[in-house]
């Protein structure tokens, strides 16, 4: 730094909400000394979306989306057995990734780099989602797909700090919105869109841990007597329901 000025250094790319706040804190700083400032954004978001407004607004409808897919495959279509599912998941997952990436874009112009760990990110944030929902709505039927909701969308989306940063959240939930898919997938994307898949590991991680336990959980729901234990079948009720039908049936013909 020269004499008689204050150098301010962010990256905008991380997080807008942070940026402004140094930024202010150098204006700040140079009014009270009298020196001059000179702010340097080291990685700054695209010209196309300066405030990262369109990187912040995908992940609410990315979210839901990814709920109704799970939703459509697992209760609408039902698709069975259990690996079907998944691997319909899977391919669901890839499209609506991609999908999203050429909106992004192509079209907005929000994502400028890493395009192919762009729709990876994008990708494997749908399928956590969805895999997620899907394992819930195995293990506790149509109740599934509202805890789902609950969980990712009034807790993950509104703790995912895609906004701000996680460290500008209350203390109680400065981790919690990144444990979630939303938050882990957001972070994830930022690191692959702005920083070159730099620290990515740990997002990449948690967003595969939802992806098993909907993988596992979608297994073992298929499979175990809890599994939509309302509409299922109950065995030899067919036959008990056949009995009476043949003893009325015996009793007119006398």
């Amino acid at each position: 730094m020269a004499p008689g000025q204050v150098d301010v250094l962010e990256a905008s790319a991380a997080a807008p909400a942070v940026a402004q706040a140094l930024t202010a804190a150098g204006d700040a700083l140079a009014a009270r000394t009298g020196a001059t400032e000179q702010v340097s954004d080291i990685v700054a978001l695209p010209a196309a979306d300066p405030r990262g407004q369109v990187f912040a607004s995908a992940l609410l409808p990315l979210t839901i989306c990814s709920i109704v897919l799970a939703a459509a495959v697992g209760i609408v279509v039902r698709v069975r057995p259990a690996w079907r599912q998944l691997v319909a998941l899977t391919v669901v997952a890839a499209v609506a990734g991609a999908g999203t990436y050429l909106i992004a874009q192509p079209f907005l112009g929000a994502l400028p780099h890493g395009a192919v760990g762009d729709w990876g990110a994008l990708s494997l944030t749908v399928l956590a989602l969805a895999a997620g929902t899907a394992g819930f709505v195995a293990l506790f039927g149509a109740a599934g797909l509202g805890l789902a909701a609950a969980l990712f969308v009034f807790v993950g989306n509104a703790f995912s700090a895609v906004t701000s940063a996680p460290e500008l959240l209350p203390g109680a939930v400065d981790h919690l919105g990144q444990w979630l898919p939303p938050g882990a997938g957001a972070s994830l994307l930022r690191s692959t869109a702005y920083f070159g898949g730099h620290a990515a590991s740990g997002h990449l991680a948690i967003l595969v841990a939802w992806i098993a336990f909907g993988a596992v959980a979608v297994v073992v729901g298929h499979h175990a007597p809890i599994r939509f234990a309302a509409s299922r079948p109950i065995p030899g009720a067919a036959h008990a329901a056949a009995v009476p039908d043949e003893s009325m049936a015996g009793t007119a013909a006398v």
